[in-house]
């Protein structure tokens, strides 16, 4: 099944937690990816940062390649990279149902949004805080899915920035109701059901699931904070 399709299957079951695989414990990757099925997670989120976009180095195809092995979970691909267009279809390949890359990497994002789509898989566009919902307007109509950062891109454990959660109205209105509106960045117990109230549909942890001892415990907390009624 194609990545588009599979995004076409979640559509109706929003918000959704999407645990950052960036913290977990690679040495026994199998062994997370189990205990996060077994606790009801079905996307994974993973970050790709080249050390040139962001200050940090993380994985590339490889790791994508190797959970795509072991789950059948939708693998949500965030690419914190430079030149991105370079790389979109191999990590398509690799296993990616959705890739998304940033808005400030690239000068027009619509044709490598729609290269995504050529490929089977769903698009995605990311901007960080300080860039404005107007700059990426235009490509909009070509996402699957929008990624607002509520922090700096390169390091987790940043501090969350609310001042990026008004930003998700002019999403909604710009995108209407099949847009995926994703955030990533300091989303924990203290900031995530302000979240969901502001309209996002799915919400990256990281350290708020893999710094703790249970991460079952830490992932029913989430769930149950995540599921307020949005005005």
């Amino acid at each position: 099944m194609s990545g588009s399709s599979k995004l076409s299957n979640l559509l109706g079951r929003r918000p959704q937690l999407l645990p950052s695989m960036l913290l977990c414990d690679f040495a026994n990757l199998e062994r997370e990816i189990r205990i996060l099925e077994e606790n009801g997670i079905q996307i994974l989120h993973l970050d790709v940062m080249d050390g040139d976009f962001v200050p940090n180095f993380t994985y590339g195809m490889t790791i994508v390649e190797a959970m795509r092995k072991v789950t059948d979970l939708f693998l949500d691909v965030h690419l914190m990279i430079s030149q991105p267009d370079r790389y979109v279809e191999a990590f398509v390949d690799a296993g990616a149902d959705l890739v998304t890359f940033h808005a400030e990497a690239v000068d027009d994002p619509r044709p490598i949004l729609e290269n995504i789509r050529s490929r089977g898989a769903a698009s995605g566009l990311a901007f960080n805080p300080t860039t404005s919902v107007e700059s990426i307007a235009d490509s909009v109509p070509l996402c699957d899915l929008v990624l607002a950062m509520s922090i700096q891109p390169g390091f987790g454990g940043q501090k969350f920035q609310p001042e990026v959660l008004p930003r998700f109205s002019e999403l909604r209105e710009l995108g209407g109701p099949d847009l995926v509106l994703e955030i990533d960045g300091g989303v924990n117990l203290t900031t995530i059901e302000s979240c969901v109230q502001a309209g996002v549909d799915w919400l990256v942890s990281g350290s708020a699931i893999f710094t703790k001892d249970d991460y079952g415990q830490a992932i029913q907390g989430l769930t149950n904070s995540m599921m307020v009624q949005k005005p």
